[in-house]
């Protein structure tokens, strides 16, 4: 796993001497660690499901896109998905189009009333296979509210644990900060992926987020992995986005994932939308890496 070490080498500022620079401008890092994907095998039967959580406390990584995007692209492949809004901004759920501000009962509820279960909030989604638990500003109660419970850290594992039968992967998208329920959805996880954008002050959080999860897997969860850090935002025309992923690739090495996502102007339109760049834009170079992207979460 990866540790702090590797997160504090990864922050070291970029060398600017003109050599490395020349050499770093010839050869785009991300294209070089392209390799063929396997194809991923169709299952026989669904369940029970690998939950990954999707966190970096600094926002505009594209935690929310890459969530929704990666779960319609597991979709596309013959999984049972579950995406679950942890952010009481509700993003997840007004990139799939669903007024979650509107509703009576969201993830809030869930979390905070004995009698009300997952099943009970979850609602389709406009793609078959793919539901969402959504969220609204009521879950920023939550974190406070959280705080006298027993066994506060568990409180999503053993809410989750009615419909993980049911789905092959659930995707929690967490708020961006290090607070009471992202350590819950850390805790109810099996893998984390750190969206990272390729951007030299995006870096400086990933030390803080490595040593929490750290603590986690320590103290909370033992099965706890970075299942892998996903560059986006990439734009390959710049030296200093191209130099950012080459400092990441050289402190996390096979941890990064080869797939990039790409600078493009389609996914704000997928916000505006309500649906997944898989549908909107389906042929678009978005929708390829995150197809990509699910090879790889397929094959982990």
């Amino acid at each position: 796993m990866a540790t702090r070490a590797d997160a504090a080498s990864a922050v070291a500022r970029p060398h600017d001497s003109d050599a490395e620079m020349g050499a770093t401008s010839r050869l785009d890092p991300a294209r070089a660690r392209q390799r063929p994907l396997p194809e991923p095998k169709p299952l026989t039967q669904h369940g029970p499901a690998r939950i990954i959580a999707m966190c970096n406390q600094k926002g505009g990584v594209g935690k929310t896109t890459s969530t929704i995007n990666l779960g319609a692209a597991l979709v596309e492949y013959g999984r049972r998905v579950l995406l679950i809004d942890l952010d009481p901004q509700g993003a997840l759920s007004v990139g799939l189009g669903v007024p979650a501000q509107n509703m009576d009962r969201t993830i809030y509820n869930a979390l905070m009333e004995r009698k009300t279960t997952l099943a009970d909030v979850r609602v389709p989604t406009d793609i078959p296979g793919l539901d969402l638990v959504p969220s609204n500003i009521d879950l920023s109660a939550a974190e406070v509210q959280l705080v006298s419970e027993v066994a506060r850290e568990q409180t999503l594992l053993r809410v989750l644990a009615d419909v993980r039968d049911e789905y092959d992967y659930i995707l929690i998208d967490c708020q961006p900060s290090l607070g009471l329920l992202t350590v819950n959805a850390l805790t109810a996880a099996q893998g984390v992926i750190i969206p990272l954008e390729c951007e030299f002050f995006s870096l400086r959080g990933v030390a803080l987020l490595v040593d929490t999860i750290d603590k986690v897997k320590e103290r909370l969860n033992p099965s706890l992995e970075i299942s892998g850090i996903l560059a986006t935002m990439y734009d390959s025309r710049t030296v200093h986005c191209r130099e950012v992923f080459s400092r990441v690739v050289e402190a996390f090495d096979d941890v990064v994932f080869q797939t990039v996502i790409q600078r493009t102007v389609r996914f704000p339109e997928t916000t505006v939308a309500g649906q997944p760049i898989t549908t909107w834009a389906p042929t678009s170079s978005g929708a390829s890496a995150y197809r990509d992207l699910a090879k790889e979460v397929l094959s982990l």
